[in-house]
């Protein structure tokens, strides 16, 4: 067994071969995401050094920023104590991590009543996208 494969063994994958990933901002602690991953995109992530996601509804892989230019430095990867969830600290390039154009994809927060929008979107996600709609 090859040394690149043993790591990539003793995470604790699902019935679909994905595991649960959250990105955490290194610099603040922020947590800016959650999304999967499969084999092939840990291992190419740590190839890499940038974050490579699953996409469940594309059913491929997702580099992410490929689009909006985001991207995600890894600078550690952690493997909880189950096995079964990774850790990735990054660097959030542009300081945005969302579709939506925030820092967060976490910026609804329960009110008691209702989930509120607190965080501001720091730019317009059709100017994010433009580059990618006049291609389509």
């Amino acid at each position: 067994m090859s040394m690149q494969t043993k790591w990539l063994n003793k995470v604790r994958w699902d019935e679909h071969g994905l595991v649960p990933v959250i990105a955490q901002e290194a610099a603040t602690g922020d947590i800016l995401m959650f999304a999967w991953m499969n084999r092939e995109a840990l291992s190419k992530t740590a190839e890499i050094g940038e974050a490579v996601y699953w996409s469940r509804s594309r059913k491929k892989l997702w580099h992410k920023g490929e689009e909006s230019g985001h991207t995600q430095k890894v600078l550690e990867m952690r493997l909880d104590c189950d096995e079964d969830v990774v850790l990735l600290k990054i660097e959030q390039k542009g300081g945005i991590a969302c579709h939506t154009g925030r820092h967060s994809c976490f910026y609804q927060r329960f009110d008691g009543e209702d989930w509120q929008a607190v965080d501001p979107v720091l730019q317009d996600p059709d100017t994010i996208y433009a580059n990618k709609k006049s291609h389509e």
